[in-house]
Formats: structure tokens, sequence, C-alpha cells
């Protein structure tokens, strides 16, 4: 697709390219004028060509976030103003997915730009760093420290334990996924982070509270170098604690809990049931028999609230810097969250409630208020920046820019986004439809124009065989097999457990 040019504010060449900050031994002004003219056009539509560096980059990283904000409307009561406000400065893409419905393949896949079925990692353990082929090339971070931007980021972005080798600067943890009370306010089974409430009293307490603080005292500060800034906030993961202030537009009496229907997994094969039910989360009979739906739809939503609070001051603080007018801003989560929906709870699956997440892209000089039902994932978030910074595009990225997409939110595009959990199990989603295919050929597909639960598994009616068709057809060719790592994390369990299912049913022993 090519763009016009608009010359207007721009005389030769756009000043910020006269600064020769190095990429390896080549001048970025070098490496930049083949792109020059269209990353001009996209960006900034011109204005930004006026400023007298490159633009600065902010990320900002939520943690198991599903749908459930006011601009995607995934549940009624969800109050999101200050992730809603960023939607109307930029675009928001309504049909985004993760490409993992696990913490550490998403973001690896996001850093690398790389699938999961390339890389290997399908697991919460291990991290970025164990797949040869991710760590052969420069990942998100390391790309950009190469090309002259500061990197500076706290809280969770990169999972793992050493999160600051990918930084310049890294501010911390801030607590992780603390403070907890000394005994379970709601779920004493189980694993030790499953529990929710209103605690702590004191918001300063709050590790998210302390990374909006580091990264707002970065855009106080006078940088010298342009920067790729993280704020990576920790909410609403489990625990789901939030201050008691967020409880308050919340009435535990007026909570709404997800529809469910009784027999919607009773067409799922043995395998997918062991893959996806068999996890490490409280299962849903618990919450019907223990009252506990509600109590934890409530502490959900409270702490999307507190987790939008921490956005909100970050927003405030880069619209008050000098950097407002030349900063891209990236908002997203690693992947969905099940809070009862298909009858059960938390991520790890492939259905649409464990992937679908937020997505938004605010640029400099972009349009307003946009909207895009168009694919898109987490993986394409790498690739739009190098557009968006005028850098080449890299071959080795499998990620596509939604630059496009940017100019024109309804723009052509052809390919449905894909999301693996453990090796050859996939989803992919186009516009309208949505195929799942598990390691034991089981298929499912449902059509979101008709059936935005996906209650209705459409695979086997003839008269969808063409879709089903072309959605064979676009998934991974080659599936890397799994990087384990030394402690595997629960989902390999129960992915092995699935694997012998299909083995015996394929052999009959």
């Amino acid at each position: 697709m090519h763009y016009s040019l608009s010359t207007r504010g721009v005389s030769g060449k756009s000043a910020w390219i006269r600064q020769p900050w190095r990429w390896g031994q080549t001048t970025l002004m070098n490496a930049m004028l083949p792109c020059l003219a269209t990353a001009l056009a996209i960006l900034t539509l011109t204005n930004v060509g006026r400023s007298d560096s490159p633009p600065n980059i902010l990320i900002i990283s939520i943690d198991d976030l599903n749908d459930w904000t006011g601009c995607l409307g995934g549940h009624p009561q969800a109050k999101t103003p200050n992730i809603d406000r960023l939607a109307q400065r930029g675009t928001l893409f309504r049909n985004a997915h993760c490409q993992a419905p696990i913490c550490t393949p998403s973001r690896a896949s996001l850093l690398s730009g790389l699938y999961p079925s390339t890389t290997g990692l399908y697991f919460l353990q291990p991290g970025l760093e164990a797949s040869k082929i991710a760590t052969r090339r420069p990942n998100l971070l390391q790309q950009f420290a190469k090309v002259g931007y500061r990197t500076m980021g706290a809280g969770k972005f990169v999972h793992g334990n050493d999160k600051a080798k990918y930084y310049d600067e890294y501010g911390g943890g801030m607590g992780g996924f603390g403070p907890r009370p000394k005994e379970k306010l709601s779920y004493p089974e189980g694993h030790p982070l499953w529990d929710w409430g209103a605690y702590p009293e004191d918001e300063a307490e709050m590790p998210d509270t302390k990374v909006a603080d580091w990264v707002i005292g970065k855009l106080e500060s006078k940088q010298s170098e342009p920067f790729l800034l993280v704020a990576g906030f920790w909410r609403p993961h489990v625990p789901m604690f939030a201050p008691p202030k967020y409880f308050e537009d919340f009435p535990l009496d007026e909570i709404e809990v997800p529809e469910v229907l009784t027999s919607d997994r009773d067409d799922l094969s043995a395998y997918a049931k062991a893959l996806t039910i068999g996890l490490p989360a409280p299962r849903h009979e618990w919450f019907l028999e223990n009252d506990g739906w509600k109590g934890a739809v409530q502490s959900y939503l409270a702490s999307v609230a507190f987790v939008d609070h921490c956005v909100g001051r970050v927003l405030d603080a880069l619209d008050k810097s000098p950097y407002r007018d030349n900063t891209i801003v990236v908002l997203f989560s690693d992947h969905g969250w099940h809070l009862g929906e298909k009858a059960r709870w938390a991520k790890r699956s492939l259905w649409n409630d464990g992937i679908h997440v937020p997505l938004i892209i605010a640029a400099p000089g972009q349009k307003s208020r946009q909207v895009s039902d168009r694919p898109a994932g987490l993986i394409d978030i790498f690739p739009t920046l190098l557009e968006l910074t005028g850098q080449p595009a890299r071959e080795d990225l499998e990620g596509k820019s939604l630059v496009p997409l940017l100019v024109d939110p309804d723009a052509i595009w052809d390919r449905p986004i894909l999301t693996t959990f453990g090796p050859n199990n996939h989803s992919l989603r186009s516009t309208r439809w949505h195929y799942l295919r598990y390691a034991d050929g089981s298929e499912e597909l449902y059509d979101h124009d008709h059936d935005p639960h996906e209650w209705h598994n459409l695979a086997a009616e003839p008269q969808h065989a063409a879709v089903i068709s072309r959605m064979r057809a676009a998934l991974p060719t080659i599936n890397a097999a799994p990087i384990l790592g030394k402690n595997p994390p629960w989902e390999v369990k129960a992915w092995r457990e699935a694997e012998t299912l299909r083995k015996i049913d394929q052999t009959g022993t």
C-alpha cells in the first residue's frame, strides 16, 4: 500500500533526521532514508516531521486484562475512563488477540516478533532466553537500544526473574503481586496467588502505584535521548486485590456475572477438555457451591478500575510533559481471562475469553477516535513500532505492521490472527470467524456475527466447509518442539495428559 506525503512543515529532510544518532556503524539518517516518506506520512501526517528528535515510545502493559473495558464492552459494569480516553486519542483494535493465553509465551512473542510455534515457548516457563531462534536476533527492547533509544521500564513487561538485563534502566518489580494479607480473604485452597477482596487500605502499598510513580518521574525528568519507556502494571492478575475505594462503584448485590450455557463443553474432545480444564485455577463448581462468583467478579472489576486509575496518572503526566506531542503510546494486555465463561476460570484457553485483549495505539499526527475490527495481534506491535519510527522492516519478524490500519481502520486485511496453546493447538480469528484446531484433529468454528459467546460450534456443518478449508490453510506448517525447562509449570501436566489421551485414541493402547 502506498501513502501520499504532504510536504507541509518539511523542508528537504525531517528536522529530527539531522540528529545522527547511531545505528551500529551506520547513521540512522542513512538507514532510514528509504523509509522516510512512508514513516512521515504514516506516523505524523507530516506534523512530527517538525520535531527536533525521533518520536518517543510509551508502552503500557497490563497483566491478565480481558475485554472488560468500557471501550471493548466485555462487561456492562466495567469502568475504565482512562483506557477509554486513550482509545479516543488513537486507534482501538477491537479484534486484537494475544499469541498465547499465558504470560511468558505471550510476552515472548511480542518481544521477539515470533510465534510460539516458531520459538518453542508455549508455557509459563522457561522465558525468552531459552529459545535459541528468538535470542539470535534483537528483541524489541534491544532493537530500539541499538538505534539510540534509551530503554527504561518498571513492573512487568518481560516475564522472568532477570528483567533488568533487558533495559538500560529498570526500576524494579515494585513488589510484584503483593502485598497480601497474612491469611487469605476469599479462597483458602489451591494456588497461593488465588485470592480476592478489598486490600490493602493504603493505595501507596500497591505495586502498580509504585510503577506509576516511577514512570511519572521519568516523564517529569529531562531526557536527553529518545526513549522507550515501559509501565508494566500487575493488576488485575491474581490475587485480585484492590484498595477498598475501588469497590465502591461495584456493590456486591448489583454485580452481573457472565452468561454460561450449561451444555457448552459437551461437544469437546477428551483432548480439548484435558488441555483447558485440568489447570491450576478454581473449578467453576467451587464458585457456585461457595457463593463466590459475584465476589470474584466484583474484585476483578475493582482491580481493573484500580489499574485504570494508574494508567490515567501516567497519561496525565505525559500530557503535562514536553514529550506529549512526540510520543507514541501503545497499551495492551498479555492475554484474556475467564470469570465463569465456558464454565471455567483464569487463562490458558483458546476461546475468545482467554485470548481477546485490549490493544490501543495513539501516535502523533494520527486521526483520533478510530476503531478497527480487522484481526490484530500483540506480535504486530514490534513491526508497527519499527515503521512508525522510520526503521526498515525486518524480514525475520512474523508479525505485520498495523500502520495501514492507523491510516484506514477498514483497509483490506486478509490475515487471520494466530494464537497457540501448546504444540499443534491453534486458534485463528478473522473479522467474523473464530476457528480452533487441537492436536488430536478436533475442531471448533464460531460465527461472531451471530454467536459472540461461542456457544454453537459450527465446525461439522457442511455449509461452512469453505471457511474451515481457508482456516486450515492458514495454520502453521511448523510446530517447534516445546522447550520445557527444568521446572515445568502446571499446564505442562495438563498438556501431557491430553497428549496421552490423543495417543491412546490414535493407537487404541
